[in-house]
């Protein structure tokens, strides 16, 4: 009895697409977990505040835009910038196969 396989360039760059696919479904909740961890925590009302809707994170408090133009010392970057930083590198990973 013998056992062969076969397999092509194509089944291997369809498993890889599927892999790359799979973690890029899950960039969303990465990023909101950035951006929540570089928003600024004097009460913790704009952490409890930030929401990820489908694929958009929504800093639902009168301050958001303040914080994010550096107003406090302890996001001077903002929320947003940082978060575009690590989307970027991310996805630079991700294609990699990391």
């Amino acid at each position: 009895m013998s056992i062969s396989m076969h397999i092509t360039a194509q089944d291997k760059i369809s498993t890889n697409i599927k892999r790359i696919q799979a973690r890029l479904q899950l960039l969303p909740q990465e990023a909101y977990a950035e951006f929540v961890k570089d928003t600024p925590i004097r009460t913790g009302n704009a952490r409890r505040s930030t929401r990820l809707n489908n694929k958009t994170i929504e800093a639902n408090y009168a301050y958001a835009k303040r914080l994010d133009e550096g107003y406090s010392p302890q996001a001077p970057n903002g929320m947003v910038k940082p978060t575009e930083a690590f989307i970027k590198k991310r996805i630079g990973t991700i294609l990699r196969g990391r």
